[in-house]
């Protein structure tokens, strides 16, 4: 059994010529571009991004039909075997039940035969029986964004006029797990360092999650987050994810997945990940706007206004094109891509420089540690100790 990874590998060496671009796999598809919350800590509308309020509110037929053709084509160009296609908005139940399942009819066709997993990212208040419906007859999973208790999420997850949206996340997270369990793709949970961690989580496995998402919330050095103090001596985004890996870790028959955890101890066996913010795996994610702008992770918009934008659209260009653009190239160079910092680090491999948003500093961009260098450091150094002792146990079992 290979152990976990001892960050002992060198960080310079001989420069290799920069490696093809590897292909988009995983299609955001923005059907919406509007909400029907008006959550405090939302990428989309709080931050200096406001190119929101020029978008359509809803992604026209013309655009849905061009998106699918160049997933189509994407999909032929590097004879991929399947993809993922994320509905995503603002708000994307928002966009309606038509609109929906013309749009995953037209990708499916474009893309066929190669299968392509839809999975609708949702608020959950509009997530009805109509909805579940129309997404059990289409195969397509189901996240919902919770936050924890009516407490916790109530504090930040709430409607224009001031009202709490927990009664009816809870309401939609009950339909969908009476009649639809088979669709529950998993929760997403942005942390607050105000709720308790263990009773966050534990509340959330009440809903019987396939998957737990926890989610550190978007800052930058320029605008740091919630909590996240300049001393780098102190991690307190990192105690609060060990006390709920602790939880999750030594409870026998582990309810459900924790991607974070997961992907970390997956990286340090000498694996690779497929969640961004972790390991040094190549960005194979792209979004699409309701316009039909091709853009990049569209939490880049924390940093700055315009940060995802490509200048591409799907009306006249291929994903191909996208693949050749330096920033997306950048975002697939692994460890030659992060700042010397991070380059130097012992733990490069399994943190590889954190979320590529929370390492923006206004005069030198993202040529920098993550702003949460202090707390990835801390919760990788707690798992690789306690992974370390786990393996030793079993090595000095098997002798």
């Amino acid at each position: 059994m290979p152990g976990p990874d001892d960050g002992h590998r060198p960080a310079g060496g001989a420069v290799s010529r920069p490696a093809p671009p590897v292909a988009f796999r995983q299609f955001v598809v923005k059907l919406h571009s509007r909400c029907d919350l008006a959550c405090d800590h939302c990428y989309v509308y709080t931050t200096t991004d406001q190119r929101w309020r020029s978008l359509p509110r809803s992604m026209p037929d013309r655009v849905l039909d061009w998106t699918a053709k160049r997933i189509g084509e994407h999909v032929r160009a590097h004879r991929l075997d399947r993809v993922d296609v994320i509905l995503h908005g603002g708000e994307p139940l928002l966009a309606g039940a038509a609109r929906i399942e013309r749009a995953v009819g037209a990708i499916r066709q474009d893309a066929a035969p190669v299968p392509v997993r839809v999975t609708v990212q949702t608020n959950g208040t509009r997530l009805d029986e109509a909805f579940l419906r129309l997404f059990d007859r289409l195969g397509i999973r189901v996240s919902v964004s919770l936050d924890g208790d009516r407490a916790a999420h109530d504090r930040h997850r709430r409607g224009p006029d001031g009202r709490g949206s927990h009664d009816r996340v809870e309401a939609a997270l009950r339909r969908l797990t009476r009649k639809y369990q088979h669709l529950f793709n998993g929760l997403l949970c942005t942390v607050d360092l105000r709720n308790d961690p263990v009773s966050t989580y534990r509340s959330l496995l009440a809903h019987r999650p396939p998957a737990v998402d926890f989610l550190l919330p978007h800052g930058t050095w320029s605008t740091p987050p919630p909590g996240r103090p300049a001393d780098p001596r102190q991690a307190p985004y990192a105690q609060w994810l060990i006390a709920v890996f602790d939880e999750w870790y030594h409870t026998p028959g582990q309810r459900t997945r924790i991607r974070l955890f997961d992907e970390i101890i997956q990286v340090l066996l000498g694996g690779t990940s497929r969640l961004a913010g972790v390991g040094t795996s190549p960005v194979a994610v792209v979004v699409v706007q309701t316009d039909g702008a091709i853009e990049m992770d569209d939490t880049l918009g924390a940093a700055y206004t315009s940060a995802a934008r490509t200048g591409l659209h799907v009306a006249r260009d291929s994903f191909d094109v996208a693949l050749d653009l330096p920033a997306i190239r950048g975002q697939q160079s692994g460890v030659d891509g992060l700042c010397p910092t991070c380059r130097a680090c012992e733990l490069r491999r399994v943190c590889g420089g954190g979320l590529r948003t929370h390492r923006y500093r206004a005069g030198n961009g993202f040529d920098n540690p993550s702003v949460y260098c202090a707390d990835l450091y801390t919760l990788i150094g707690h798992i690789r100790r306690t992974v370390r002792r786990d393996v030793a146990a079993l090595r000095a079992a098997s002798r």
